[in-house]
């Protein structure tokens, strides 16, 4: 019989916890421009890929996947666009194969495109060799859509698998963008040795599928009206910048393309833009900008040993 959790030695517990933790800060003295506070806007394209993962192929589940393609997508481009803000759009492989044109358009407008999986799928559910499998086509899927390697992961509900780092070493990324260790960019730690990936990490009170989220044959329904999520959103940035820390929003076009909620992240980015001391950017941006502090550590580290 396996032992309970409260029969475990410390080196049972601690194991667990070491395996995968939040090393040095890499939040920067300041920002380029002088800026006080960054900003990184990140949407998951996830639309019909959702129920998909789930063997779920009714008209109606994959119709409200659709319209996060076909009528969110470019709503929240165009809002981008009046605000001059770039974003990082984490797409599942699949989601780019059924909308190719919507790929093209992030990449027109000059947004980033990062990988969220392949089909969405559970990976905390997959073996080793089956999410190596699924990142890595996942990756070549966005390239050829692309025409550049995505450099940084968001993994699907923003599991971690014991698997999931070494996949995103193996796989050269660069970042990730599903871990809460902070609020601030990381460099994530396995076992107690720094890995060089970069963290720049969520949370579910900066994303808007708790409080909007509905499921038909659940309890599951939105429990709050769009512009009380707004508040506590603008309650974010606010603290962010008073930190001069990073405001990170993660968002979905599904979620929040529809009209009373896109107002909310209008009347958002009205207030984030009443200040000049900001500095949006892409996580991608973000994760450059924060890597030669990983580099330098390293650097300082091997001459020290």
């Amino acid at each position: 019989m396996s032992q309970e959790p409260w029969q475990w030695p410390e080196a049972t517990w601690r194991g667990y916890v070491e395996k995968v933790r939040a090393g040095r800060s890499l939040q920067p003295a300041s920002w380029p421009g002088g800026a006080r506070v960054a900003v990184a806007i990140s949407f998951d394209s996830d639309h019909e890929t959702i129920p998909l993962r789930d063997g779920e192929t009714s008209p109606g589940r994959l119709a409200q996947g659709e319209y996060g393609s076909r009528v969110a997508a470019p709503r929240i481009v165009q809002l981008l666009e009046d605000f001059e803000v770039p974003a990082s759009f984490f797409m599942p492989a699949v989601s780019g194969l059924l909308h190719p044109q919507e790929v093209e358009l992030y990449v027109r407008h000059g947004h980033e495109v990062a990988v969220h999986g392949w089909i969405h799928e559970r990976n905390m559910l997959l073996s080793h060799a089956d999410e190596l499998e699924l990142t890595g086509r996942a990756v070549e899927t966005l390239e050829k859509l692309t025409g550049t390697r995505p450099t940084g992961i968001r993994t699907p509900s923003w599991d971690f698998s014991d698997s999931t780092l070494d996949i995103v070493a193996e796989l050269g990324l660069a970042y990730d963008s599903s871990l809460m260790a902070d609020d601030e960019p990381y460099e994530i730690v396995a076992q107690g040795r720094p890995t060089g990936i970069v963290e720049i990490p969520v949370e579910w009170i900066r994303d808007d599928a708790p409080y909007f989220m509905m499921e038909r044959y659940a309890s599951l329904r939105p429990y709050m009206p769009p512009r009380s999520a707004l508040q506590i959103w603008i309650d974010e940035f606010d603290a962010a910048r008073e930190a001069g820390g990073t405001f990170q929003l993660t968002l979905h076009p599904h979620i929040i393309g529809h009209r009373s909620r896109l107002l909310v992240l209008r009347r958002l980015l009205e207030h984030i833009r009443q200040h000049d001391d900001v500095w949006f950017a892409t996580h991608e941006q973000i994760a450059e900008l924060v890597r030669p502090a990983v580099s330098n550590a390293a650097t300082a580290e091997g001459a020290s040993a």
